[in-house]
C-alpha cells in the first residue's frame, strides 16, 4: 500500500493514544496537517459503517483502538515530527490506559501504511526510549494498518464543537497547551 498520494503529495498515518478526541484536537493545531479523522482501527472485528460502533468498540471486545487518521504534507512536517508530537501529548508507557480511560481501545498504537513508516516509527520509539523521556518503558504497538473505520459524526472535531465541556477543559486543553509550549513553531 503506497502512502504517498501522487495528486497532492500527502502522507497518511493512523495513531492511537487514548481518547481520539485528544489526538484529533492536538493535530488540528499542527502546521502541515491537512486532515484529521477520528475512528477505529487495529482490531480484527469488521465494523458496520452504518451502525454506531462507539458502543461496540468501548466494550474492548473488538480489538480496535480509538485512533486518528492523520493526513499531512511531508514537505511541511516530517513523519518524525508527527511522531514526536504524538509521544509528547500522551503517555506511551501505560498499557491499555490513558489517565481514567482504561481498556485496550485506549492503547498506544501506531498503524503504518508501509514498511518505510514502520521503520521510522521504530526509530523514533528507540530515540525516545534512549533519551529517557519517560520514566517507564514505552509500550506503544507499531503495526501495519489493515483497515480504518471513521467514527460517528458526533466524534469528529469534538473539542472544536465542545470547548467548554468538562472533559475538554480538564483533559484536552492541557494537551493543546503542551503542544503550543513544546512545538510553538509547528503550532497553528
Amino acid at each position: 500500500m503506497d502512502n504517498i498520494d501522487a495528486k497532492n503529495n500527502s502522507e497518511t498515518i493512523v495513531l492511537g493514544g487514548g481518547c481520539f478526541w485528544c489526538l484529533e484536537a492536538v493535530f488540528l493545531h499542527v502546521k502541515g496537517i491537512l486532515e484529521v479523522v477520528s475512528g477505529y482501527a487495529g482490531g480484527s472485528v469488521q465494523l458496520d459503517e452504518k451502525a454506531s460502533n462507539y458502543e461496540l468498540v468501548s466494550t474492548g471486545k473488538t480489538g480496535h483502538a480509538e485512533v486518528v487518521k492523520i493526513v499531512f504534507d511531508p514537505e511541511t512536517i516530517s513523519l518524525e515530527d508527527v511522531l514526536h508530537i504524538f509521544f509528547t501529548v500522551h503517555d506511551p508507557t501505560t498499557p491499555n490506559r490513558q489517565g481514567n480511560d482504561v481498556g485496550s481501545q485506549y492503547r498506544s498504537i501506531i498503524l503504518c501504511e508501509d514498511k518505510k513508516q514502520f521503520l521510522v516509527a521504530q526509530k523514533v520509539m528507540k530515540e525516545i526510549e534512549s533519551a529517557a523521556v519517560w520514566e517507564n518503558p514505552i509500550v506503544t504497538e507499531a503495526a501495519m494498518l489493515q483497515r480504518f473505520f471513521p467514527a460517528e459524526d458526533y466524534h469528529q472535531k469534538y473539542f472544536e464543537k465542545n470547548p467548554n465541556q468538562a472533559y475538554c477543559q480538564i483533559v484536552i486543553a492541557p494537551k493543546i497547551a503542551k503542544l503550543r509550549q513544546k512545538y510553538g513553531k509547528l503550532y497553528t
